[in-house]
């Protein structure tokens, strides 16, 4: 009996002890951030810990964008992100955000063919040497990528999002910093009450295995509200996914002052 009433006494402190993982806005994903108002500043400036932004090669050029038809704005990565973020590393003294725990990763949603954009973002990035030698910053590549086993060849300064549904080999898991995937794939859910609990099931089951692998998890195409936003964080998942960058930053801050009560 007394054993029984230590183990019970130890399970009871440890329950009282542990924390559940707080969200704020490092764990936010500013979704097709060049289409805010203020591409990167926006999200910047309520310290996300993600962007994305849609990379074609057009020429000699990575323009940010969707398709051919958005090539006459002429928005380049270099002067949308990369001279940017270098001048944050270099205002925060080697940190990308003043707040040293901080991390920021710069998705790139690759929308022409992979190996000679990829080429190209890596020729690009090499002119920049505080963004590949900055821990708290990274830069992932999504969207149009090599084969998966060709990934270990490119340089360690770039990162991969892997698919959430796939398997990897040790080697390309490697270099694989987040697993992401589509929403719709698994749940025809809108937002209304919780997900189905079938559909949910899956979904953790996939999330926990990522964990297990020690991967971050996206999802994208998740309805962008509050209630959604609360279905995702109970599924585990690393970044909440937005469009709407104001109302998730409030909702995240909410959060957060609820879990430190």
């Amino acid at each position: 009996m007394r054993k029984l009433f230590l183990f019970i006494t130890v399970l009871s402190c440890t329950t009282a002890f542990a924390q559940p993982k707080v969200y704020s806005t490092a764990n936010a994903h500013s979704h097709n951030d060049y289409q805010q108002g203020s591409p990167l500043i926006s999200a910047y400036t309520l310290q996300f810990g993600s962007v994305e932004a849609d990379v074609m090669l057009s020429g000699d050029e990575l323009l940010v964008a969707h398709t051919e038809r958005d090539f006459d704005q002429h928005k380049t990565l270099e002067d949308l992100y990369l001279k940017p973020i270098q001048g944050f590393i270099q205002a925060n003294k080697g940190h990308v955000y003043a707040d040293e725990s901080r991390k920021l990763i710069l998705m790139l949603d690759i929308k022409s063919d992979a190996i000679p954009t990829v080429n190209k973002v890596i020729d690009l990035l090499q002119k920049y040497p505080e963004l590949i030698h900055t821990p708290s910053f990274k830069v992932m590549i999504s969207g149009n990528k090599p084969d998966p086993n060709t990934y270990i060849s490119y340089p360690s300064f770039l990162v991969f999002d892997g698919l959430l549904s796939s398997r990897y080999s040790k080697e390309a898991i490697g270099r694989i910093a987040m697993l992401s995937d589509n929403f719709i794939n698994y749940s025809k859910w809108k937002g209304s009450g919780p997900i189905p609990a079938k559909e949910a099931e899956r979904l953790k089951s996939l999330i926990d295995k990522a964990h297990g692998l020690g991967k971050e998890v996206r999802l994208w195409n998740v309805p962008d509200f509050d209630d959604a936003w609360i279905e995702v964080i109970k599924l585990g998942v690393d970044y909440i996914d937005s469009d709407s960058i104001k109302a998730l930053a409030q909702f995240l801050k909410k959060q957060q002052q609820l879990t430190q009560k």
